[in-house]
Parts: structure tokens; C-alpha cells; sequence
């Protein structure tokens, strides 16, 4: 019998109002793989996101993790349940060291006091069995680099234990060198094969190098699942530019209406 995928959602609606968010989406991330969330900015990534860590309730659908139906009531639910999320805008304190950002809201405490030395320690052991370079984790998280403070969180959520990882951006605005930290931090999740990492990504060629599978959402539905040895970055720039060029041409009558006549499109807060 096969295992039950780490995550799957299945015929998932949001509606806002008279919007139509997310139409019917389907989706599934086995552990140990890494699956690519493609798509224009509106799409419905983001709404699909908050879906599965438990900010928004789907109006329709299911969600499963390792094959058992949840009900996630709460971003906190959905963390007990192993699903925790990283966002582009990482939700480190600017002025708390490396080491606090990592147990944040998790201290290790002696009664009343603030374990110190045994948070620097353990925060540097686990960077360092993770790969993540922070030579000095008593240093503000200000004061690193983007690529650097990425990795800190990512590192902090699977540190916490979770086991499905939702990436919302997270090369985002990120140079070449930077954004390797995150790619092979997200490679080396995958080979430990115990963490189902969903990435939302803009860079093809990134998505490809690091994804084994890739799902496109277009106008809140998925409209496409391939694994990404069967496709390439020019299949997939010619299939967004077709949908835009398309959409173009059709005019606001070609955008796909939801069930209550609107056209499809994000919540107000989805940005990706």
C-alpha cells in the first residue's frame, strides 16, 4: 500500500465576498519532495497558502495531512499538526540576536530566567548540522544578509519540527549568491526525506533546479502538474505568457467567472 501523501488538499473554493479566489484546487506534496507553486501575482498562490497553515477556511474542500481529514481552526492548529509557513517577510526581530530569533516565543528557560547559554549553543549546533553559515549567533539578525535571514527562518521551522513546509517567496528581491543559501538549504531538506517542503516561486529556472514537481495556479485554479524533468523553463514562460496574451485579448469578458458571476482573482491581502 503506498504512503499517504505528507499533504493533499482536494477541491479547495475561497470566496471573499462575491470573489472567487480559488476554484476546485487540488493539490498534493509527498515527504521528502518539493513541489514548485507557480503562477502571476493574483493568481490565488497566497490564498492557497494561508489556506494550509490555517489563517483562512476554505468554503469548500478538504484538507489532509498524512492521509487523515483536518479541520485546521488556527495558524497555531495547523503548527501543532507539523504545517508551519516562511514568509518573504520572514518574521525575524530586526534587534534580537540570531539565537533568540530562533526560539522565539519557545525559550529555554531556568524558572523564571532566559536559558541563554544553552539556546547559543543549541541555535549554533542546529545551523551548523543544517549547513546554514552564521559564524556568531549572538549577533542582531539586522545584520545579516537577506540570503542569511531567510535561512534562519527556515531553519527555525524545521527546528520546531515541522513537517510540512510552506515557502512563500523566499527569493524573493535576492541575489545570485543569496538565493544559493536557500536553494541548498531546501535541497538538503529534501535528501534528509523527512520534511514536504511547497515553495512559491517567480524564477523558473530556480523553481527547476531545486523542485521535483511544479504546479501552475492561473485565475485561482491548478492548470498544470508535471514533474520537472518533463518540462523546461521555456514550456513554462510560453504558457504564462499565452495565458496573458490570452486574457489580453479576451478583455475583463475572458477572465473565468466564479459561481457568483465575478471574475475569478486573489483575497485583498494576496500579493503572489
Amino acid at each position: 500500500m503506498d504512503e499517504p501523501a505528507a499533504l493533499r488538499v482536494e477541491n479547495i473554493a475561497k470566496r471573499f465576498g462575491a470573489l472567487t479566489a480559488l476554484h476546485d484546487v487540488t493539490l498534493r506534496v509527498n515527504r521528502g519532495e518539493v513541489l514548485g507553486l507557480l503562477g502571476d501575482n493574483g493568481a490565488g498562490k497566497s490564498t492557497l497558502i494561508k489556506i494550509i497553515c490555517g489563517f483562512h477556511r476554505p468554503d469548500a474542500g478538504r484538507v489532509l495531512v498524512d492521509g487523515t481529514e483536518v479541520a485546521l481552526r488556527s495558524v497555531d492548529h495547523a503548527r501543532s499538526l507539523g504545517i508551519d509557513t516562511v514568509y518573504q517577510d520572514l518574521a525575524l526581530v530586526n534587534e534580537l540576536s540570531v539565537y533568540h530569533n530562533m526560539f522565539l516565543n519557545r525559550e529555554r528557560r531556568i524558572g523564571p530566567l532566559l536559558n541563554n547559554r544553552l539556546m547559543r549553543r543549541l541555535a549554533a549546533q542546529h545551523l551548523h548540522d543544517m549547513g546554514v553559515d552564521i559564524p556568531d549567533v549572538t549577533v542582531e539578525a539586522a545584520k545579516l544578509s537577506g540570503g542569511q535571514r531567510q535561512a534562519i527562518a527556515v531553519a527555525r521551522s524545521v527546528y520546531s519540527d515541522a513537517r510540512i513546509l510552506l515557502l512563500d517567496e523566499p527569493l524573493a528581491a535576492m541575489g545570485a549568491k543569496e538565493a544559493t543559501i536557500i536553494l541548498d538549504l531546501v535541497s538538503d531538506l529534501k535528501q534528509r526525506g523527512d520534511v514536504a517542503v511547497v515553495i512559491i516561486a517567480h524564477n523558473y529556472a530556480q523553481a527547476l533546479q531545486v523542485c521535483d514537481r511544479v504546479n501552475i495556479l492561473q485565475h485561482g485554479r491548478i492548470t498544470f502538474d508535471r514533474p520537472t524533468a518533463e518540462t523546461s523553463v521555456v514550456e513554462l514562460t510560453e504558457l504564462m505568457v499565452a495565458e496573458y496574451r490570452g486574457r489580453r485579448g479576451a478583455g475583463p469578458a475572458g477572465r473565468s467567472a466564479g459561481p457568483a458571476g465575478r471574475s475569478a482573482g486573489p483575497d485583498p491581502s494576496d500579493e503572489t
